[in-house]
């Protein structure tokens, strides 16, 4: 089989492969199509701090399965998946507690070992989730940023009746908007710099779309939810500027969520958050059942996929689709690689 090797920062190779062999509790899974994300990008730049070269990407991810191990029941031949890429010991605190997110020994397919972008994956069966037959490929590949939107979501607990904020509206935080919202939030209103992203988020049936390059971000946050402003605001673009914008005009006892990735070391004013009494807590990636929750807000019509993918490339234009979101990075939201012409 034909597998995907990054080599170093901005060179991909194609190498021919033995095809895995599939060992007791695991599944073939023809991959199908795979998902380029913020993080990966910053492996193409050589600025991914937990990965080293060569590596194979691929962590979002749909495929079918062609082959099951011994041992496995509950699926069949030419079922359609997503894989969990998640490689977590079991035996830590947070493994034995049910939060293998946070395992201490944690590794992610495509970054600290080896990811999907290959035209065939033997993965534990444990790892795979089926999809709807009627789900397409594409939109398969886009349950695992879901499940990350999912799982932020829930950091909150019940948001039924909440007025939420969303800080971006770039893939993550669009579907964090539509989560909340397909979760029972009254109100959510998106805020980013780019006409695009927010245009995005209205198809997406997002309530208020707002530009904080033109409007004030405590002016729109009163126009739309009143002098008790928002309940719950959401970080998803994750810099000084956006935590500053969070912390200031958060309601008094309310509660951020960070789900993006900080840029750097932070820079936010913790006296204003400490004479707020503001509860800022955090999220990290997701468990199977947020996997399962996003699938179902998908199939129930609550969240839409297709609207957020932006460009399809051929397996072997892998570095094409690299190049291209770097040249279009203010009009592009999810490139997807097609692995099987």
């Amino acid at each position: 089989m034909i597998q995907q090797i990054m080599t170093k920062p901005g060179e991909i190779i194609f190498k021919e492969v033995p095809l895995p062999q599939l060992q007791e509790n695991q599944v073939m899974v023809k991959i199908r199509n795979i998902g380029i994300c913020g993080s990966d990008i910053h492996v193409y730049h050589g600025k991914h701090p937990f990965t080293s070269y060569p590596v194979t990407q691929g962590h979002e991810v749909s495929g079918e399965i062609t082959e099951i191990g011994a041992g496995v029941e509950g699926f069949r031949i030419g079922q359609k998946v997503t894989i969990e890429p998640q490689v977590y010991c079991g035996k830590c605190y947070p493994c034995r507690h049910g939060k293998y997110n946070l395992c201490e020994e944690l590794k992610v397919m495509g970054f600290q070992t080896t990811g999907t972008a290959s035209e065939f994956f033997a993965v534990d069966a444990s790892k795979v989730t089926p999809i709807p037959e009627d789900m397409s490929f594409e939109e398969g590949a886009m349950i695992e940023p879901l499940a990350v939107a999912v799982h932020g979501v829930k950091q909150v607990g019940d948001v039924t009746g909440m007025n939420i904020v969303v800080i971006g509206a770039g893939p993550i935080g669009n579907l964090v908007a539509q989560a909340a919202k397909g979760m029972g939030a009254a109100k959510v209103m998106v805020t980013d710099v780019s006409d695009l992203r927010l245009e995005k988020a209205k198809e997406c049936g997002i309530d208020v779309c707002v530009n904080t390059m033109k409007k004030d971000f405590g002016e729109a946050m009163l126009e739309a939810f009143g002098p008790d402003k928002a309940d719950v605001i959401y970080d998803c673009a994750g810099n000084n500027i956006t935590m500053g914008q969070a912390i200031k005009h958060a309601r008094k006892g309310s509660m951020i969520v960070l789900v993006a990735v900080f840029a750097g070391m932070a820079e936010v004013d913790l006296a204003v958050a400490n004479d707020h009494e503001l509860d800022i807590k955090s999220t990290m990636m997701y468990r199977h059942e947020d996997y399962l929750d996003g699938i179902r807000l998908v199939n129930e019509g609550r969240v839409r996929l297709r609207p957020l993918i932006s460009r399809t490339f051929a397996f072997r234009d892998y570095l094409k689709a690299y190049e291209y979101i770097d040249h279009n990075r203010e009009t592009t939201m999810k490139v997807i690689i097609n692995v099987q012409e």
